[in-house]
């Protein structure tokens, strides 16, 4: 019998109103905050519907790329936001993770946006989707990284929305 899978979930305040926080992670020429430190965003096409993607890729500061594509669930503005999350060729095709074969192929991803008065509660819950064992076991086992992955993203994103809600110096 296999046991429930523990989801992994992050939550983050954001000193920045929910409709901005939304946009940020639903209209593409925002998402440049996207991925770990130190990567870049090269490409980022976001079709924002139910059965809609976002196909990106991340470029490490070697030059390394790193394709990835969510394929849209839900959309419930400025609420909620459901997809698949995977890596991806540059086709948009589904690949495994670059670094660890042993990675669920596709990845639940539910995020939540609540008002907390001026600023915004971001809930992120990640969950494998139909996980081998052994996809299962990594997962359980990779909460630490994912905490730290996703806080240097998030740490990106407060960096991004600091700048995007300061008067313009025209």
């Amino acid at each position: 019998m296999q046991s429930t899978i523990q989801p992994f979930v992050i939550t983050r305040v954001f000193d920045a109103p929910r409709d901005l926080v939304w946009k940020t992670w639903t209209e593409a020429e925002h998402m440049q905050w996207w991925g770990p430190k130190g990567v870049s965003i090269h490409h980022a096409k976001l079709e924002l519907h139910p059965g809609g993607t976002f196909h990106y890729c991340m470029k490490t500061p070697d030059g390394h790329e790193m394709w990835g594509k969510w394929v849209i669930r839900e959309v419930v503005e400025p609420e909620r936001l459901v997809f698949i999350n995977s890596f991806s060729d540059r086709d948009a095709g589904l690949t495994r993770h670059p670094m660890n074969p042993n990675w669920p192929l596709e990845i639940l991803s539910t995020i939540t946006f609540a008002d907390q008065g001026d600023k915004t509660l971001l809930t992120i819950q990640w969950l494998p989707l139909h996980p081998t064992d052994v996809e299962r076991q990594t997962f359980d086992e990779g909460h630490e990284s994912m905490k730290g992955g996703w806080s240097g993203s998030l740490d990106r994103l407060e960096a991004y929305l600091a700048v995007a809600q300061q008067p313009s110096l025209k």
